[in-house]
Order: C-alpha cells, then sequence, then structure tokens
C-alpha cells in the first residue's frame, strides 16, 4: 500500500505509509537521512509499518521524501528534506576578520624531553599519531599552559593527573590545528575539547547583537549534549561563558531565546540546529571553533548530509576537531572534505573493540530463568545500600514491563526510554544519580548518556534482554554482548568494571 515515488536523484522514493522501521525522532534525537539517501524512517508500508518512521527509502542525494500513500498517507520524508531552506555560503577570506586560535606556548619541561621519553610516554598509553609537526604530549595540568582562570576550575574538581587522551589532545586543540581524535567513550574526550574552547572564547571579539555562536559542538543524541553542557558549564563559570543546548524532543521557546540573547558556545544535535538555521533563529556566521563529537554515532544514525549542511554554513578556515571512538571509511571521509592539514591521535585500537579495562564473563540462561537469576543479583548487589544497578533492554515494552514487575516486588526502579518526555528522562537519571532511585531499566535511547555520567560509586549492570547490533553495544559502556539469552553483571573494581555476565 506504499506509494512509490520517482524522477530526480534526490527525488522520492518509495514512501512510507505513515511508518516504517525507523524511529521516531522523540525516540533517537533527531534522526536523519544517512549517506546513502536513505530517509530517517524506513520501509514504511500501508497502515503505519512497524514504527514511526519519517518517510521513505529515498534515492541519491540527500535522501528523498517518497509519496507516502498507502493507508497511512505518508507525507514525505521531512528529515529528508531538512536543510533543504538552507543556501550554501560563499566564503571569500580575504573580506572576512581576523581570529586568534593559536594559544599553545610548550613548557620548558616538555620542551627538555627528548624524542625517547616522548615515545616511551605514548607506547605506555597506547597512543598512536599522525599528521606533521605534532606536538609533544604533556603529562601534567601545569604544562598544559591553561590560563589561571581554567586552571583553578580544573584543580577544584581533584583530578589527579590528565588521561590519555587530554595528555596529546590538549596542545594539539591549543594550537589551532585541526584534530582528528579516536579514542573510546569514557576517556576524557569531553574536557579534550572543552578546555581549549573556552581559551579560544576568550581570545575572540565580544559578541554583537545578532551574532551567533563562536564555539558549535555537535553531538548525535540529546542525553550526551546535555552533558556536554554541563561540562562546559562548570568550566566556563569564571569567564561567564553563555551556552545552549539545542535539541529535539522539547519546545523551541527556551532554546530561541537563549540563541536570540546571545551564546558563545551552542552544543546542538544536527536536525534542532538546522531547524533553528532555516527558521532565522540564529546563524553560523561567527563561529570558529566546530566539534564534531561521536562522529561516528553521527554518521550510523544517518546524520551526514545534515551535518554537510551545517558545516557549509560555517567560515573554511575555522579550527575543527573531530572525536570518535572508531574511525572507519565513512568517519575518514568526512574528516578529508572538512579538515585542512590535520593532525590526529589515537588512544588503542582504531577497530571497532570492547573496551580493554573491562573483564567479560558470559553467564546463559534460558528465558524462563532470566527474572529469578536477576533478583539474586539485585539481592546480592544490594546488600550494600550504596550500589547501583543498570538494566538494559531492547525495547521501551520490556523496560516498563520489567520496571512494573521489580516494583511491584518491592525494588527501587524505574525506567528510561524515548516514549517519556525529556523532563521525565532527566528526573529518572537526577533520582538514579543521587541514589533515591538505585535501579534504573533504560532502552538504548539512555546508553550513552549513561556510560558518561558521574556518580560517587560507578554503577552495577545488568544486560537483560539484548538483541541490539553489537556495534552499538561496543560503543555503549564499552562491553560486548554476543550471547541473546543471557544476564550481564558489572561490577566495580577499583576504578574500572568489571563485567560478570
Amino acid at each position: 500500500m506504499s506509494g512509490y515515488g520517482g524522477g530526480r536523484s534526490n527525488g522520492g522514493g518509495y514512501g512510507g505509509g505513515g511508518g516504517g522501521y525507523g524511529r521516531d525522532r522523540g525516540d533517537r534525537g533527531d534522526r536523519g537521512g544517512d549517506r546513502n539517501g536513505h530517509g530517517g524512517g524506513g520501509y514504511g508500508g500501508g497502515r503505519g509499518g512497524f514504527g514511526n518512521g519519517h518517510g521513505g527509502f529515498g534515492g541519491g542525494g540527500g535522501g528523498g521524501g517518497g509519496y507516502g500513500g498507502g493507508y497511512g498517507g505518508g507525507g514525505g520524508d521531512r528529515m529528508g528534506h531538512l536543510g533543504a531552506g538552507l543556501q550554501r555560503q560563499e566564503w571569500d577570506l580575504s573580506t572576512l576578520p581576523k581570529f586568534e586560535k593559536d594559544f599553545y606556548k610548550e613548557s620548558p619541561d616538555v620542551a627538555a624531553r627528548d624524542a625517547a621519553e616522548v615515545e616511551a610516554f605514548r607506547r605506555k598509553h597506547q597512543m598512536t599519531i599522525a599528521g606533521s609537526d605534532v606536538p609533544k604530549p604533556v603529562e601534567t595540568f601545569d604544562e598544559a599552559g591553561f590560563p589561571r582562570y581554567v586552571m583553578d576550575e580544573v584543580k577544584a574538581q581533584g583530578f589527579p593527573a590528565p588521561t590519555a587522551i587530554q595528555s596529546q589532545g590538549w596542545p594539539m586543540a591549543l594550537s589551532g590545528r585541526d584534530v582528528v581524535g579516536i579514542a573510546e567513550t569514557g576517556s576524557g574526550k569531553t574536557l579534550t575539547y572543552c578546555l581549549p574552547a573556552i581559551v579560544h572564547i576568550n581570545a575572540q571579539p565580544l559578541l554583537a547583537p545578532g551574532d551567533g555562536p563562536i564555539v558549535l559542538i555537535l553531538a548525535p543524541t540529546r542525553e550526551l549534549a546535555v552533558q556536554i553542557q554541563q561540562e562546559i558549564s562548570k568550566f566556563g563559570r569564571s569567564s561567564r561563558i553563555r551556552n545552549t543546548c539545542v535539541y529535539g524532543g522539547v519546545p523551541k521557546g527556551p532554546q530561541i531565546r537563549d540563541l536570540s540573547r546571545g551564546v558563545e558556545v551552542c552544543i546542538a544535535t544536527p536536525g534542532r540546529l538546522i531547524d533553528m538555521l532555516e527558521a532565522g533563529k540564529t546563524n553560523l556566521r561567527r563561529v570558529t571553533y566546530l566539534v564534531l563529537d561521536e562522529a561516528d554515532r553521527m554518521l550510523d544514525m544517518g546524520f551526514e548530509p545534515q551535518i554537510r549542511k551545517i558545516i557549509e554554513q560555517i567560515r573554511p578556515d575555522r579550527q575543527t576537531l573531530m572525536w570518535s571512538a572508531t574511525w572507519p571509511k565513512e568517519v575518514r571521509a568526512l574528516a578529508s572534505d572538512f579538515l585542512q592539514d590535520f593532525i590526529q591521535v589515537n588512544i588503542g585500537s582504531m577497530e571497532l573493540a570492547a573496551n580493554h579495562r573491562i573483564t567479560q564473563i558470559v553467564e546463559v540462561v534460558t528465558e524462563m530463568e532470566k527474572r529469578d537469576r536477576m533478583i539474586k543479583h539485585l539481592e546480592k548487589v544490594m546488600e550494600n545500600k550504596e550500589n547501583k544497578i543498570l538494566i538494559f533492554v531492547g525495547t521501551k515494552r520490556i523496560a516498563d514491563e520489567i520496571t512494573r514487575f521489580l516494583r511491584q516486588d518491592g525494588w527501587p526502579a524505574l525506567s528510561i526510554h524515548g516514549d517519556k518526555q525529556q523532563n521525565e528522562r532527566d528526573w529518572v537519571l537526577d533520582q538514579f544519580k543521587t541514589g533515591k532511585s538505585p535501579i534504573m531499566v533504560a532502552t538504548d535511547v539512555a546508553s550513552r548518556g549513561i556510560g558518561m555520567y558521574q556518580s560517587p560509586s560507578p554503577p552495577f549492570s545488568s544486560n537483560f534482554q539484548q538483541k541490539h547490533l553489537l556495534y552499538t553495544l561496543l560503543s555503549r559502556l564499552g562491553a560486548i554482548f554476543i550471547v541473546r539469552n543471557c544476564l550481564t553483571r558489572r561490577y566495580p573494581y577499583g576504578s574500572h568494571y568489571v563485567v560478570e555476565s
């Protein structure tokens, strides 16, 4: 019952009758068409298909709309056409105001280290570099050369030393070069670009009325965007740096007000940012520091056309930093198109792999045994009232079902998934972080955010029902689950997790 579209390369396609396999944008951030022209929805059909897709299987170009047809009446793929109203900017660098982006002054201690010492440090931290004139890594916060107002905030957090990605990434970012950083989730990537961003902002002229942000950070999901905002707010407080977080699933009004008042930093998911640009609520003419966080994830979610539309609105002599957990050919292609003479740091393997700081043990159980085994694990773990437990499931229905089962049995459990409003998700996460509800049942929508959240004690984790693709799991908390009927548990071991399944 689906409609059939034809025509030009960016035309229609197999329109979805109001549905498809694709998820609703409220569930996965702002889902877009992928680099092959696949629309944000999926193979819709008849009366709505298997979800809330946004259109059809578009052909070529940026993904077409499809005619929708059928009883569901698709009406086209909005995400496939998102950004169609944005005109590619033509830049004349000779007329653009100059800006400063090289702030790095090598510490005497760093300069004194010979090549053998530097190589030994990089080898110890599984660090590889690529590119010309890559600066030496720093080993302490003081060696990074941040201004006092930044260092005071860092030391107030009580961090003992930079992480591996920070040791090499800070000199690279502060030098004004385009940077690619490959490191696993939870490695400290956010601070690696946030602190240089603060230095960059404070060296630029003040915003004038009507100016857009100086720093733009693109993230794949609202949960990650909110976490980035928290870090920027924390470390930019002393500089009075203003920021806003622009993402879908919530009213636009407060975001529009922030943008109209002027913010130095905009953290955004691609779909909602394009909405704002098309509506004239902001512009990217002042952006001189661009960050693509979790670039591999954004491409997996189909945001490449939107990312390209956004970057076309930014002056080409900007500084661009791309961060990713993996380095597939799609990410390499994006880097070659939009980064100039970039330098690269990689921590660990560039192949998709589980976090090697996690030990994985698989316990195979039948479907009928899962709940009894889960309860036994809960009883053991919750003997210590300070512990927290995460239970990952494959669907929203199962999340609610498990939560209801646990609460009826007296366990303090809450669930988080894409059908919940953003304010409810935030409340659930807060209840979990503070320990008021130490058991949380989650679908993949919250996976990345949970993996990076800060808590006095790391959570145990149970993978109750996992049917997702392997790469999603690898990226999530650094663990890999390959047995379908299994129950997995993470146990904190020192400062890391040990996983028992």
